[in-house]
């Protein structure tokens, strides 16, 4: 039964906070041992990682913020650049003592992982992209002005006061249309928690802010890839979503790729395919 407790005591996520880069950030943290950061893409937060969490924690210390403007961390007025976002992280990780990270996104967190391996890499062990795109690096514009043309420069007063009470009708375009099969995407209960939590004050501004901040983030990312990643990268896109795009980018901004395209599945990879993405997440960490 000591062995059952001090396992259940390990995989425990517990809510926390921290104070760094001027504003309060949220994290989820649970396990022991060497540290791996998750972080979470657009239209949701930290709860996305909770099933993969419980599996890392057997092994790693886990740590899943909710990035700038999302959850329950701070609304800020700016600092949605990319780089901005991945240095308020790695300042968690400082606070946490850790000199040597893994760091997994998804979407909007996938960039945000890109620029933290590129601000910091002798501190980044390995590195998991998962479906979206990196802003600035090679043929971006290709994906950036196809069907999400619209929703990358939805943005200001008007945006907002379209989008305010009716949060829910927003969210549910990315959640179904961006599946495979909108009946196996993103769960009701999260659903409705995500909502929630966008419907806060000031949340869904800070949320397109991260869509405005793409210009800058071709800026910034083409500078970073005139220096290839040297750590390990793993690459994990959904057929009917990236594809074979995503880790071809990985290829131009990386030495050491893996790419891995999800049969079946859409953007949504830990929702539509848990039982292939969990397990190559796990393996890959572990190694």
């Amino acid at each position: 039964m000591a062995l059952s407790n001090s396992s259940m005591q390990r995989t425990a996520i517990e809510d926390r906070f921290s104070d760094v880069s001027g504003i309060k950030l949220h994290y989820l943290f649970a396990g022991m041992g060497d540290p791996v950061i998750l972080l979470h893409g657009y239209a949701q937060n930290s709860r996305m990682w909770r099933p993969l969490m419980v599996e890392l924690a057997k092994t790693h210390t886990v740590v899943a913020p909710d990035l700038r403007g999302f959850g329950q961390s701070s609304k800020s007025d700016g600092g949605y650049d990319k780089k901005t976002m991945a240095q308020d992280v790695h300042a968690i990780a400082t606070t946490l003592g850790y000199r040597r990270v893994q760091v997994v996104g998804h979407d909007i967190g996938l960039m945000v992982a890109y620029a933290y391996a590129a601000q910091y890499p002798t501190e980044v062990e390995r590195i998991v992209l998962m479906d979206a795109f990196l802003p600035g690096v090679g043929d971006w514009k290709s994906v950036w002005l196809l069907r999400d043309l619209w929703h990358f420069h939805f943005y200001g007063e008007t945006p907002l006061k379209l989008v305010a009470g009716r949060e829910r009708i927003y969210f549910e375009h990315f959640w179904n249309d961006f599946a495979a099969d909108p009946k196996h995407s993103v769960p009701e209960v999260d659903r409705q928690f995500y909502a929630t939590s966008y419907a806060q004050p000031g949340a869904m501004r800070a949320g397109f802010e991260v869509f405005r901040a793409f210009a800058q983030d071709a800026e910034d990312f083409a500078r970073f890839a005139q220096t290839k990643l040297t750590m390990p990268m793993l690459v994990l896109t959904g057929e009917k979503a990236s594809g074979e795009f995503l880790i071809q980018q990985g290829r131009l901004v990386a030495d050491n790729v893996e790419g891995v395209v999800v049969k079946n599945s859409g953007h949504w990879l830990m929702e539509e395919a848990p039982d292939q993405v969990i397990p190559k997440l796990v393996s890959f960490i572990n190694h």
